[in-house]
């Protein structure tokens, strides 16, 4: 027999069991990989429902931006509403998606929320991510920086001229509104991005502040607001878990989070508002987790 036909032979023999052995390495590698991939984001609807309202309980609104209501259930504020007792309390997520404190103005949406409100609501106010977009060209929607009384005339891309207020302006306007109609304001601070950095310690920090917290922080104070501080609860919780296992939260960008995200998000709103005594803490349907330092 040929040394050529044996080698031929011996490869036929041992060539299904190097195939088998491929195969199985493959799936290996491919499921090690799966576990710290962020999970696939879920498909989206146009628009999140709204639920109606029932006149004779208190509503609490949130007006806020995409990190509150992402079209089917990446904000938060659809998640907050099974930890309040729907029986004695409305939750009504009013926040829209890109808008920013001048633009959820600007373009009459919260015009629609004080059509709803009423005396004894209560309004979650959550803004900051979009304030620092441009304030005119092909997407204007950002505010003046400060808390100051200084405006500036825009021209939109439609020809129409706005005046711009800056982010306190737009916030002391959904203060004094919401006061207005006997409802009460509570000022939250912003979502944290999955933005990290090398501490002095040696160890990675994830972002506590865009730039916006502090400043709320000090309206909050000068106007007798009440300032719920879900921020460093979400940072702490975040860095707890460590930056690989917290990007699993993120799975599109370093501001938007999965459901599983905005879940969490959720809880720490509420446990906020435990934080600070709030009287929406009498309406809560079930005990919150303990506070995570």
């Amino acid at each position: 027999m040929s040394v050529c036909l044996r080698s031929a032979r011996r490869l036929a023999f041992f060539l299904p069991v190097v195939v088998l052995l491929a195969t199985v390495c493959a799936q290996t590698q491919s499921s090690s990989s799966n576990a710290t991939q962020p999970p696939p984001t879920p498909e989206q609807v146009s628009a999140a429902p709204y639920i109606p309202l029932n006149p004779a309980l208190p509503t609490v609104f949130i007006v806020g931006d995409s990190t509150a209501r992402n079209q089917a259930d990446l904000g938060w504020g659809d998640h907050i509403s099974h930890f309040f007792d729907r029986t004695r309390i409305n939750v009504a997520n009013r926040a829209i998606a890109g808008c920013s404190s001048r633009t959820f103005q600007s373009q009459g949406a919260w015009d629609k929320v004080l059509g709803e409100m009423k005396p004894g609501d209560y309004v979650l106010l959550q803004f900051g991510h979009n304030d620092g977009g441009d304030l005119g060209g092909a997407k204007p929607r950002g505010s003046l920086k400060g808390l100051g009384e200084e405006s500036k005339e825009v021209t939109l891309p439609d020809g129409r001229v706005e005046t711009v207020h800056t982010f306190g302006w737009y916030l002391r306007k959904y203060i004094a509104d919401t006061r207005a109609k006997h409802a009460t304001p509570i000022l939250l601070s912003l979502t944290i991005r999955n933005i990290w950095s090398d501490g002095p310690d040696g160890k990675q920090h994830i972002e506590r502040d865009m730039g916006y917290d502090s400043q709320i922080w000090q309206l909050a104070a000068e106007n007798h607001v009440p300032f719920a501080d879900m921020a460093t609860l979400e940072a702490n919780r975040l860095e707890s878990m460590g930056a690989e296992k917290a990007a699993l939260l993120f799975p599109k960008d370093h501001t938007h989070t999965s459901a599983e995200g905005a879940e969490l998000n959720a809880e720490f709103v509420v446990t906020s508002l435990r934080q600070i005594h709030s009287p929406l803490v009498e309406y809560l349907a079930q005990p919150i987790p303990p506070i995570h330092p």
